[in-house]
């Protein structure tokens, strides 16, 4: 059960990580969030983007606001997969007998930066699925847990396309979130050009270790969800599948497949961790609607008259929010709702007043001319 203190300790923990990530990482405030997010929810990250806009900076900040150990794994054509996960090495101990001995990989650590993933072939980034789900490693029959917490962020540059393998749908929805991180706009390019004049070395400082991730994490498990945003969930992840029980008008026109069920249980974990550092006890609309495109534009495939229209998975799932009724605007506070309900009611008497006035004025004239 989620208590006050809990609540406090959360939110006020969730300022300062976020303090720290701001004084290394300049901009892309969604980003940020959501890769937070995503850290505490248990779930992991495909980020997208051009090279040199602080993508690894950003991971190198996470392994240092949370004190972890962070490795780095640039993923090309000619890696293998005992690469990542490590290997049996022959050794001879002291009688000169030979047994093998588990050299462990860049896998064993807490974060994970897999860079540039799309570039090494499926066969090796399939070596990041068992870890990616399941926390462990299977070499030679042998199956070794992975340190917890352990978080996977992935890479992927959407302008160079030759010499890349695009990732499987089984590995595209292991990710929580598909996040695009875009250019800085003026005023975030001049702080970046200023810091670097100054010191390009990472300031941030520990403010949370591992234990306090992992409580955090079970702290979130414990928010409850109402039936009716249970609900919602539901029919938003089946909505974008065109030949489900309730699927939306754009999805019949322009997707191929929709979403799976995991999506829908990444949704709601992700958004009780999203209500936790805004201080609230419970999971809103508008935190299902705010995380629905990290959490879906990468699991709904699209049809050729999609792509010929330049059609959007972005596009799908913001016009699915406004079929289903439950756009942002209205997704308020219960009380919100009881003053905007009281706006609408004063409203409503005000005008019923004036229309009752209006009617009564001719009446009274024709009485005065008929007295007359």
């Amino acid at each position: 059960m989620v208590t006050e203190k809990s609540l406090k300790t959360f939110s006020k923990k969730s300022e300062l990580i976020f303090e720290q990530l701001k004084r290394d990482f300049i901009g892309q405030e969604e980003v940020v969030e959501n890769t937070v997010i995503a850290m505490i929810a248990g779930g992991n990250i495909l980020l997208e983007g051009v090279p040199g806009i602080g993508k690894t900076r950003l991971v190198r900040s996470l392994g240092r606001v949370f004190d972890l150990p962070f490795s780095r794994i640039q993923f090309t054509p000619d890696l293998m997969p005992a690469d990542i996960t490590g290997t049996n090495i022959i050794m001879k101990d002291e009688k000169g007998n030979s047994k093998f001995q588990f050299q462990p990989g860049p896998i064993f650590s807490n974060i994970i930066l897999a860079d540039e993933i799309n570039r090494a072939t499926p066969k090796t980034q399939s070596a990041l699925l068992e870890a990616m789900q399941e926390h462990t490693v299977t070499v030679m029959g042998d199956t070794m847990k992975l340190n917890e917490p352990f978080f996977v962020l992935a890479t992927q540059n959407p302008i160079e396309q030759d010499g890349t393998y695009p990732l499987p749908e089984a590995q595209m929805d292991r990710f929580m979130f598909k996040l695009i991180i875009t250019y800085p706009n003026l005023k975030e390019l001049n702080e970046i050009v200023s810091m670097t004049q100054i010191t390009m070395d990472e300031v941030s400082e520990a403010v949370c270790n591992d234990k306090e991730l992992l409580t955090m994490r079970r702290t979130a498990k414990e928010i409850p969800v109402a039936r009716d945003v249970l609900t919602y969930t539901m029919k938003l992840v089946m909505a974008t599948h065109p030949n489900s029980e309730c699927p939306a008008n754009v999805s019949k026109k322009y997707v191929r497949y929709g979403a799976s069920p995991r999506a829908a249980q990444a949704l709601i974990t992700a958004a009780k961790v999203r209500a936790l550092i805004n201080g609230r006890y419970n999971v809103s609309y508008q935190d299902l609607n705010i995380l629905a495109c990290p959490v879906l534009r990468h699991r709904i495939k699209l049809n050729f008259e999609a792509i010929t229209e330049h059609v959007t998975t972005d596009d799908i799932i913001k016009e699915i929010i406004k079929e289903l009724g439950h756009d942002i605007d209205l997704s308020m506070d219960k009380s919100m709702k009881v003053v905007k309900k009281t706006e609408e009611n004063t409203e409503q008497q005000i005008s019923n007043d004036t229309e009752e006035k209006t009617q009564e004025e001719p009446l009274k004239k024709s009485k005065r001319f008929r007295k007359k």
